[in-house]
């Protein structure tokens, strides 16, 4: 338990910062899951709306403390990857 003055008002800040975090990381994985239930439905114009979605949520969250610049650019390769494979497909 914070004593100081200085540690509750940090154990506060740290409250809030983490609710908002998680809230964050809940849109970039609601995200993810909307663009593989386009792919998995098969509907290539739904899972381009799809990844262009996901593209720009996780563009806006990539270098924070959210998310690392390496896991969103391995995201949207295997997005792009698997989006290409759907509509070479169809």
């Amino acid at each position: 338990m914070a004593n100081s003055a200085q540690a509750k008002k940090r154990a506060r800040q740290n409250l809030t910062r983490r609710l908002h975090n998680s809230s964050l990381r809940s849109q970039i994985r609601t995200s993810r899951k909307k663009f593989s239930a386009a792919i998995a439905s098969g509907n290539v114009e739904a899972a381009t709306k799809a990844f262009k979605d996901a593209v720009q949520i996780l563009d806006k969250h990539a270098g924070t403390t959210i998310i690392s610049k390496n896991t969103v650019a391995r995201y949207k390769s295997r997005a792009a990857a698997t989006l290409k494979q759907l509509s070479t497909a169809k």
